[in-house]
C-alpha cells in the first residue's frame, strides 16, 4: 500500500508539471496568434484584390507575352508544402502532409514514379516526414524563423526564375488558410503558371484606351512578379497564423485533460490513503486484542 501511495503521488507531481507547461505554451501561442492574426486579416483583402487583378491582366493582355503565365506540357512539377517547425499543434502538420499526398496521388502520381516531382518543404515537420518518400528540397526549411516579406519574396523569386527557365512546368502550394483559432482550411493553390480568369463585359471593356508610362509590357513585367510575391507571402502568413491557432487549441485541450486526470488521481490517492489508514487501525486493534487475550 505505501508503494501505491508513492506511485500515485509521483504521477500527480508529473501531471501537475505537465499542466504548467501546457498553460505556458498556450499563453505564448495566444500572444503570437494575436500578431499573426492581425497581419493576415489586414493583408487578405489586399491579396485577394491583387489576385483578381493578376487574373484580369493575364486574360486581357493576349498580345503581350507573359512568361509566368505560359502554359506548356507538364514535364516537371514542384509542390511547395508549408508546415510548422515544431509539433504539439494537434493534427495541423498531419493534415497538411495528408493533403500533399492526396494531391500527388491524384494528379502527379506518374511524376512521382518518374522522379520528375520535387517537394519544397518550408517547415521542418514536412521535410522530416516526406524526405523518405519523395525528392525533397529543404533549402528553405527554416523560412518561418523570422518570417518577413523580404525573405518570402526571395524564395518566390527563386521559384519564378526556375519556372521561366523551364526547370518546372507547374507549381502548386499546399498551405493552411486561417479561419479562426480552432479552424484551419487546408488548401491546394496553383501558383504557376498564372491562371486566367473570365472577365465580364462590365469590368473589361476593350474599347478603353490608356496611356502607359513606361510601356505596357514593361509595366506588366514589373507588376506580375510583385503580385506573385505578395500571394506567396500571404500563404506563409496564413500558415503561420494557423499554426499558432492550432497549437493554442491543442495546449488548451491538453491543460483541460491534465486537470481531469489530476482529479482522478487525487481521488485514487485519497482512497488508497484511507485504505492504508484503515489497515493500520485494524492491525493495531487486532494486536491489542491479542495481547489482552
Amino acid at each position: 500500500m505505501p508503494g501505491q501511495l508513492k506511485e500515485v503521488r509521483s504521477r500527480i507531481t508529473s501531471v501537475n508539471s505537465t499542466q504548467q507547461i501546457t498553460k505556458a505554451m498556450k499563453m505564448v501561442s495566444a500572444a503570437k496568434l494575436r500578431r499573426a492574426q492581425d497581419r493576415i486579416t489586414q493583408m487578405r483583402p489586399y491579396s485577394q484584390k491583387l489576385s483578381e487583378m493578376l487574373g484580369h491582366i493575364v486574360t486581357g493582355e493576349a498580345n503581350i507575352e507573359i512568361k509566368l503565365a505560359t502554359e506548356r506540357p507538364v514535364n516537371k512539377v514542384l509542390v511547395v508544402l508549408m508546415t510548422s517547425d515544431r509539433g504539439l499543434c494537434g493534427g495541423f502538420n498531419a493534415n497538411l502532409i495528408k493533403a500533399t499526398r492526396q494531391l500527388i496521388n491524384t494528379q502527379y502520381a506518374n511524376h512521382a514514379k518518374n522522379g520528375t516531382l520535387e517537394v519544397m518543404c518550408i517547415g521542418k515537420k514536412g521535410a522530416d516526414t516526406l524526405k523518405r518518400v519523395y525528392n525533397v528540397n529543404d533549402k528553405h526549411m527554416g523560412l518561418f524563423t523570422g518570417l518577413s516579406f523580404a525573405s518570402a519574396a526571395q524564395v518566390a523569386e527563386e521559384i519564378m526564375n526556375a519556372f521561366e527557365h523551364g526547370t518546372y512546368d507547374k507549381v502548386d502550394i499546399v498551405y493552411a488558410q486561417f479561419k479562426n483559432a480552432a479552424t484551419q482550411i487546408f488548401q491546394v493553390e496553383p501558383f504557376l503558371p498564372v491562371a486566367k480568369t473570365t472577365a465580364s463585359k462590365d469590368t473589361h471593356n476593350e474599347n478603353n484606351e490608356f496611356i502607359y508610362q513606361p510601356s505596357k509590357a514593361a509595366l506588366i513585367d514589373e507588376l506580375v512578379p510583385r503580385i506573385l510575391k505578395t500571394q506567396f507571402f500571404k500563404c506563409l502568413a496564413d500558415t503561420n497564423a494557423s499554426e499558432h491557432g492550432a497549437r493554442m487549441t491543442a495546449m488548451d485541450k491538453a491543460t483541460d485533460n491534465a486537470n481531469d486526470l489530476l482529479k482522478q488521481l487525487r481521488i485514487t490517492y485519497n482512497r488508497a490513503r484511507q485504505a492504508a489508514i484503515t489497515t493500520e487501525l485494524t492491525e493495531i486493534v487486532s494486536g491489542a486484542a491479542a495481547l489482552q487475550g
